[in-house]
């Protein structure tokens, strides 16, 4: 079912605004993971997890579930669909591992940013944690920026199920 050419726009817009709202936000998020891992000022350090946690519940888990849901929405909605091209495809998937790494990460983003505020931190306090934040952040904005390219590059190729699509005979032609 193809949307109609206004909601197509509007749905667009949605999601390219997400998506970059995302990237950025990921970036910044990253900024502050380093900081708070090298950072030698306690309270510096202590700072940034607590607004690492703001940015994570409040700007970055809605914008990556935006994203994630918007591109759905344009994929079942447009005559690129979802199974029918490999970026599409690939790109959903990169995207549900970005949603599902970011979920399972925020319980450990909210547990730093509320011990920093109850206690001192130091800088040996939470290091795997501390240093994961930084690994997966780096991650996810690699993993973001190669979706980005994607969207723009469009690789061709269609699955096997876009080749039927695209090859079937069409009724009433002969």
């Amino acid at each position: 079912m193809i949307m109609p050419q206004g909601i197509r726009k509007v749905a667009l817009v949605v999601h390219v605004v997400s998506s970059v709202g995302s990237l950025g936000a990921v970036a910044a998020f990253l900024a502050l993971a380093i900081i708070g891992l090298a950072g030698q000022d306690d309270r510096l350090v202590r700072s940034t997890y607590v607004a690492a946690d703001v940015l994570a519940r409040v700007v970055i888990v809605p914008l990556v579930m935006a994203s994630f849901l918007s591109g759905l929405v344009q994929s079942l909605g447009t005559t690129w669909g979802l199974f029918r091209h490999y970026w599409v495809l690939v790109k959903f998937l990169l995207n549900l591992l970005v949603v599902v790494v970011l979920l399972l990460q925020v319980k450990g983003i909210v547990y730093l940013g509320v011990a920093s505020l109850e206690s001192t931190m130091s800088n040996s306090d939470q290091l795997d944690l501390r240093r994961s934040l930084v690994i997966h952040a780096a991650g996810g904005l690699v993993v973001l920026l190669v979706t980005t390219a994607l969207s723009v590059y469009k690789p061709r190729g269609m699955t096997r199920y876009g080749w039927r699509r695209h090859h079937r005979p069409r009724p009433g032609s002969s």
